[in-house]
This record gives structure tokens, C-alpha cells and sequence, in this order.
């Protein structure tokens, strides 16, 4: 599996950590930025990720900012993306279980090191179940659908 992961300056320490788990968890890992403690803009790093995702260069992302939030709202602004911010194992579990989640966020100034490994060990676990669930996934797509092509 390919993933792409970014973050802001406020995730940065918690990125080198989860590339580090990523790397063990033999996932092949795309740092799309930041590298500097310097303040940057969010949705410069959540785009290039999501694109990443969304053209299927990687099968999936991370994003981490300092909250999480602006992250997942950027995120979900391109097309194809379900994002999910995850700052506990439930939601990771079940971002994945109900919503074949292809982007996971999680809040770096929110979430501490060791729990923020066990999301991802939990996220890249979990699978789709599918049935319902791919239904209610249909249904999002042809909101999203809707929205790009006649902007309504």
C-alpha cells in the first residue's frame, strides 16, 4: 500500500512520528511537507495529499494539523475524498468500517504520540464492511456529483 501524509507546522513532530510507524508497518510513505517548524498554511499540504488520493497516485492519506479541523474541512473539499478526523480509536474504527475513509486526520495538538500510533495501526486495520454502508456511500457520491456539475 501507498500513502500520502502532510501536515501543517503544528503536526510536523507528530508526522516524523507516524512515517516512523508507517515505515515499520511496511506502508510505503509520500511526505508532502511541511519539513519546517515555520508557519505555513494548512490547505497548501491538505490539498496536495487529497489530490494525491483522489487521482490514485496513493490508496490513502493522513493529515495532521494542530486541531485536526481545518484539515478534514480542506480535505473534503476534493472530490472523491472521506475524510475523517480521528482522535480517538472508535471513530478511527469506524471511519473505516462505515465509511471507507481514504483520508485520515488527526489533531496534533489534540492527540499525544502513543494514542495517535494506535489510530493509525487501527485505521490501516479496519476494513469496509460494505452493504448498507456502500449504499450510503452511493447516495454521498451523487451529492458530490451533483455539486461539481451543476454547482448546486
Amino acid at each position: 500500500m501507498k500513502v500520502a501524509i502532510g501536515s501543517d507546522h503544528a503536526g510536523i513532530d507528530l508526522k516524523k512520528e507516524l512515517v516512523s510507524l508507517l515505515n515499520e508497518m511496511k506502508i510505503e510513505c509520500i511526505d508532502f511537507g511541511t519539513d519546517s517548524p515555520q508557519s505555513v498554511d494548512y490547505p497548501d499540504f491538505g490539498e496536495k495529499v487529497s489530490k494525491a488520493v483522489s487521482a490514485g497516485n496513493v490508496e490513502r492519506g493522513i493529515l495532521i494539523c494542530g486541531t485536526g479541523i481545518g484539515m478534514s474541512i480542506v480535505a473534503n473539499k476534493v472530490p472523491d475524498i472521506r475524510a475523517s478526523l480521528c482522535n480517538d480509536l472508535f471513530t478511527a474504527k469506524m471511519s473505516r468500517l462505515h465509511n471507507d475513509a481514504n483520508v485520515l486526520v488527526i489533531g496534533g495538538r489534540i492527540v499525544g504520540r502513543d494514542l495517535a500510533k494506535e489510530i493509525v495501526r487501527t485505521w490501516f486495520s479496519t476494513e469496509f464492511e460494505g452493504g448498507r454502508h456502500a449504499n450510503r456511500l452511493n447516495k454521498i457520491k451523487l451529492i458530490e456529483e451533483r455539486f461539481i456539475k451543476h454547482g448546486l
